[in-house]
């Protein structure tokens, strides 16, 4: 077993955290070998504050009159996210509403599902998650296309 100093194991971690930062990197994997059983791995992940923005319709026009502007006030105030039947994300990954390509979808705008029944799935690093449904109810609305990326904590879908 060869020896090494911990303190140049903190320089080198320290020393990958700046090559993160500096080369506008998120993740940043390295094995240091040190000897035949003697090794460091080293994993750093920067992580960022995302902020999605789903508009369901046109972009409001704002006019001089002030009632013209109250339903784009209202209209601007209606976050999925915030409504108390979304569902959200729980990681990274592409969202996918059937099993396959060409499949029947999980669910459909006016389906009943059941606590715990898949409504779609997410794949994260080759890993296909189903995602259940976290109560009974029927879906109001789809929140996402088949096959397409979803940040952590996104609006997915909103049951009633």
């Amino acid at each position: 077993m060869s020896k090494h100093s911990p303190d140049a194991d903190v320089a080198f971690i320290s020393a990958l955290a700046e090559l993160l930062n500096k080369n506008e990197l998120t993740e940043l994997s390295v094995k240091r070998e040190y000897g035949e059983d003697d090794s460091l791995e080293v994993r750093v992940v920067k992580q960022a504050n995302i902020v999605t923005t789903q508009v369901a319709g046109p972009a409001p026009v704002y006019a001089a009159a002030p009632a013209a502007a109250a339903p784009a006030a209202a209209a601007a105030s209606e976050d999925p996210a915030q409504h108390p039947g979304a569902v959200t994300s729980p990681m990274v990954g592409t969202c996918y509403l059937a099993a396959e390509p060409g499949a029947t979808p999980f669910i459909t705008i006016g389906a009943t599902v059941a606590e715990g029944q898949t409504v779609l799935i997410i794949e994260a690093m080759k890993t296909m998650n189903h995602i259940p449904a976290p109560r009974a109810g029927v879906i109001k609305r789809i929140l996402v296309e088949d096959g397409t990326p979803v940040e952590f904590g996104a609006p997915l879908l909103i049951i009633e």
